[in-house]
């Protein structure tokens, strides 16, 4: 406890010094695309699309030719965010509530905001929904977008803004872009930090006509190196949502211009793993969900005229795990974070600083599997080795001609797999937080359905519960209350005519209980599928309506929260989209 406590007054103290040394610090702006490959970009050869836009942070600004993240999305966010290798954070997959970091993380949010920043996120979210866990507890005072792993519908669909549901306008990432540019305007006096991450080209593959007109019929004529395993279809809709993406950076960089910001902002641009289909990504091999380089290698540009170089290469191996360092020291703040970072500061890379960069080994880790990348090797989670430089298509395994060096990389990759298990093992049955703060929403991802019930795709994170066939049917969610109170339930749910009139009870194991009757049908038809351009979608999304169940007694600990039903009268009882907890 003590010294929690002075930890704390540490954290505050240099926090104080931050702000007082912060005039005239450059803002930062941080862009990360989600699925797109290293080689979705016309700046890295892919002669299929055109991306000037994001083309010229490479002309104007530094790239890391040799930048890795994770092989899905939570893990590189939380990297990102924490300085820290990702099991470390309580990040294990990408699904289920595997996505939230944990409480005690300290992100650069944090650490920005706490020296005076303003902090602003505008789009995918994917590492926590709960309070403390949602990003308006994670650092930043402004967030709109979605917390869960990816989004059903990108025209038009319900988001979050500070923890208040409402109603996107127009294209999903062109709208997170405009609320960027609000913030952007809003703040364009004092020093801002702002995220946009982006959940494009992410499935489902939801792209207008003004983009997608250029591919539509077209083959690509640079195609993946096994040809006859690309979905050319994917692949159209993939570049087309990039050429989007550019389109939307464009607007950035002119809105920086336009405020004359130009020279005093920090501009990064990454993407969180591989790309999401067979498609041309320089001959590498693996893609989204691979520890090999296709599915690690990310793009990385980044721009702060007069101090970072123009057109600079920078060939030192660097991760996610890098930028917290990295930021903080180019902007003068101090890091002092709760937990040891993994990552190293850039800075001297960046602005060109003549010093010896130590070598070093960069860490892939998948369930129990581990990829070592030194600056010239790779070890696969097989134990083979490739050379890198002469073979970034990992084609020609060298182990036997430097078994020492394979010996030594394998014995790392063992330790670091037993230290990551450890981890992996400690958030392995975490509750979800319930009256950490005013309101907490248990959407249907992070519950566990019983009896007939079934969810309404494959994909947990954007889908509701449906088939609600018997009464004795239920769901239920493992959650942790951190204050005993009053709190009014709301469930929001569809029911066709004809269903109405279950009875739902809504209760807590060792705690109080709350049932009503559902007295109003609600069945709006799917959403419009029409701007998807791949066959057999399994995304489907519905408005759902609020009913309220009335006030519920819940007790402080751990336990089941349970939704059933006393009866049935007709085929259905509901389908139940999120359940909706006010701390009165």
């Amino acid at each position: 406890m003590k010294n929690d406590f002075l930890s704390s007054v540490l954290f505050l103290f240099v926090c104080a010094l931050s702000r007082a040394a912060l005039a005239g610090q450059p803002n930062v702006v941080v862009i990360l695309t989600d699925d797109q490959g290293w080689g979705d970009l016309s700046v890295n050869g892919n002669t299929n699309i055109a991306t000037p836009n994001i083309d010229s942070l490479a002309r104007d600004g530094a790239t890391l030719q040799h930048f890795y993240v994770c092989q899905v999305c939570a893990p590189t966010r939380a990297e990102f965010l924490t300085g820290r290798y990702y099991p470390r954070t309580g990040v294990s997959g990408v699904s289920r509530g595997q996505g939230r970091m944990n409480e005690d993380e300290t992100t650069v949010a944090d650490l920005f905001k706490a020296a005076g920043y303003a902090t602003g996120a505008f789009g995918k979210w994917h590492n926590g929904t709960q309070p403390p866990l949602h990003p308006n507890n994670r650092g930043f005072d402004e967030f709109y977008g979605f917390t869960s792993g990816h989004w059903g519908h990108y025209f038009s669909p319900p988001l979050d803004h500070n923890g208040r549901r409402v109603r996107g306008k127009g294209y999903v990432i062109d709208d997170f872009t405009q609320h960027a540019l609000d913030f952007i305007e809003a703040n364009k006096t004092r020093p801002f930090f702002c995220y946009i991450p982006y959940n494009t080209p992410h499935s489902p593959m939801m792209v207008s006509d003004k983009f997608y007109a250029k591919f539509e019929g077209k083959d690509p004529v640079m195609r993946h190196r096994d040809p006859d395993r690309e979905d050319i279809m994917m692949t159209r809709a993939a570049l087309a949502m990039c050429e989007n993406i550019d389109w939307n950076v464009g607007r950035i960089l002119t809105k920086l211009d336009e405020l004359e910001l130009r020279g005093n902002t920090i501009v990064i641009y990454f993407s969180d793993n591989g790309p999401n289909s067979y498609r041309w990504n320089g001959g590498m091999k693996g893609r989204k969900g691979a520890i090999d380089e296709g599915g690690l290698r990310s793009p990385f540009f980044i721009r702060w005229p007069k101090h970072i170089p123009s057109g600079v290469s920078i060939e030192q191996v660097a991760g996610a795990i890098d930028l917290l360092p990295t930021l903080c020291e180019l902007t003068g703040i101090t890091v002092v974070t709760r937990n040891p970072l993994d990552g190293r500061s850039l800075s001297s890379l960046l602005l060109g600083k003549d010093i010896q960069w130590e070598p070093r080994l960069l860490f892939a880790v998948k369930k129990d599997q581990v990829s070592v990348r030194s600056q010239q090797f790779r070890l696969d989670a097989s134990g083979q080795l490739f050379d890198i430089t002469a073979d970034p298509g990992q084609r020609n395994d060298v182990s036997l001609r430097h078994p020492e060096l394979t010996e030594r990389l394998s014995r790392q990759a063992k330790r670091h797999a037993r230290e990551m298990q450890i981890c992996f093992e400690a958030s392995a049955s975490r509750p979800f937080h319930v009256g950490y703060g005013p309101s907490t929403t248990l959407p249907a991802r992070d519950g566990v359905e019983h009896g007939t019930i079934r969810r309404s795709s494959k994909a947990p994170n954007n889908s509701f519960f449906t088939h609600w066939t018997q009464a004795g049917d239920s769901i239920t969610w493992d959650i942790d209350v951190g204050t005993t109170g009053d709190y009014e339930a709301i469930v929001y749910y569809t029911c066709a005519a004809g269903d109405e009139g279950s009875t739902l009870r809504l209760s807590q194991q060792g705690g109080g209980s709350v049932q009503a009757p559902v007295v109003t049908p609600f069945d709006p038809p799917l959403y419009d599928k029409s701007k998807e351009r791949v066959a057999n979608s399994h995304y489907y999304v519905k408005d759902f309506k609020p009913m309220r169940l009335g006030v519920l007694r819940l007790e402080k600990g751990r336990g089941p929260l349970r939704l059933g039903s006393l009866d049935i009268m007709g085929k259905h009882v509901i389908d139940v989209h999120s359940v909706v907890l006010n701390l009165r």
